[in-house]
């Protein structure tokens, strides 16, 4: 069975599309690569990383770049292919053979809605995929050698009857210098014993120091010591800002399955439901974009000026977006109606422009009413 082509003009419009689509997406990507370069090389060269390992990273990070930007970049690309057949006069002579703006409204509505299935799949595939492997790059090849070798200064703590303080601890490699331990009695609190030590080794059953000095402060004596083992269990990795996964990130249907787990265990899952949902509104936001990048062209016909308001408009967007995302996590408002929050906002403002203008009727009665009023006031002013 042969599938159905599409006509001249829908064609014609799919392939320009395309054409400007690929140009500011690599336009996109590259910005957002550099301004990623920039602030994460530093850290890849403390890390000792090799050129590859960087490459790979970012060469995996693509795909969620691609699928972030990709709203943005519709907008974009319709809004210049819309100025580009004003600029070359194909408009004037599509609505002088009788096309109407309804007809345009349609094609970018249906080929919008083609786009949201595709970037939703992509997003929850191929980009999830990437973002995945990007965050374990991250986490173990970077993050995990700069924690090697990272020194904590000052390190405080109470545990159980005691109140440490390490001048220099080194949590991966279990060792601590000028150590100073009070150990206070259980029942009335006092301070019964302090000592010093030069250094220290720490593993799961507790701390073993290293020329130590140990004073009773009943009768303030004081007893030189070679070693002494303090049961201290306290976890020294826990002092680093080590990375964690989120399970907002997980792709859309592994996602849904721990919503309904954590649902079952009684636990709050505003957070995830919000971020559900969010991944669904993302995905069609391309149809909010499309109608936006319609409605923006109706205003002016100077394509810089379009341009400038599409900038302005993709602010405000991701803006109100973040904010929905926000309040639907915090339970302000419904997880569903948080995430939708701004694809439901911007979708009406376009929308009751696009409907202004396939209302030629409304319209034209408008316009008489509004002349009609302006005539009684000149009569009235004569």
């Amino acid at each position: 069975m042969r599938m159905p082509r599409l006509g001249a003009l829908s064609g014609y419009l799919v392939r320009q599309n395309l054409f400007l689509m690929a140009a500011c997406l690599g336009a996109g990507t590259f910005i957002y690569l550099m301004a990623d370069v920039a602030d994460r090389l530093e850290h890849f060269i403390e890390a000792s990383l090799s050129w590859r390992q960087i490459i790979t990273y970012f060469m995996v990070k693509i795909p969620l770049i691609f699928s972030q930007i990709l709203p943005a970049v519709f907008l974009l690309a319709v809004v210049l292919q819309i100025g580009l057949l004003v600029r070359n006069r194909e408009m004037m002579a599509l609505r002088a053979g009788g096309l109407s703006i309804a007809w345009f409204i349609r094609f970018f509505f249906v080929y919008a809605l083609v786009w949201s299935f595709g970037q939703l799949f992509f997003s929850q595939f191929v980009a999830s995929y990437g973002e995945r492997e990007a965050t374990r790059i991250w986490r173990e090849e970077v993050r995990k050698r700069q924690l090697d070798k990272k020194t904590v200064k000052n390190l405080w703590f109470r545990e159980g009857p005691y109140i440490v303080h390490a001048g220099e601890a080194q949590p991966t490699s279990s060792r601590v210098n000028d150590v100073t331990l009070y150990e206070f009695d259980r029942d009335s609190m006092r301070l019964t014993r302090i000592m010093t030590a030069k250094k220290g080794l720490v593993d799961e059953h507790g701390w073993g120091l290293l020329d130590v000095w140990e004073i009773e402060t009943s009768d303030f004596t004081s007893t030189k010591l070679l070693t002494s083992f303090i049961p201290l269990r306290q976890n020294m990795r826990s002092f680093l800002d080590g990375d964690t996964t989120d399970r907002s990130d997980l792709p859309l249907w592994h996602l849904g399955q721990i919503i309904d787990e954590l649902k079952e265990s009684g636990s709050n899952v505003e957070r995830l439901r919000t971020a559900w949902h969010g991944k669904l509104s993302y995905a069609f936001s391309i149809i909010t974009m499309a109608l936006l990048a319609l409605a923006l062209t109706s205003f002016f016909e100077n394509l810089y000026v379009n341009l400038v308001l599409s900038l302005v408009v993709i602010f405000s967007y991701y803006g109100l977006y973040v904010l929905g995302i926000t309040t639907g996590q915090k339970g302000i408002l419904p997880p569903m109606l948080g995430a939708w929050l701004a694809n439901a906002g911007f979708s009406a403002l376009a929308g009751l422009r696009l409907s202004w203008l396939c209302a030629p009727r409304l319209t034209a009665r408008v316009h008489r009413w509004r002349d009609d009023l302006s005539r009684r006031f000149t009569r009235q002013g004569e």
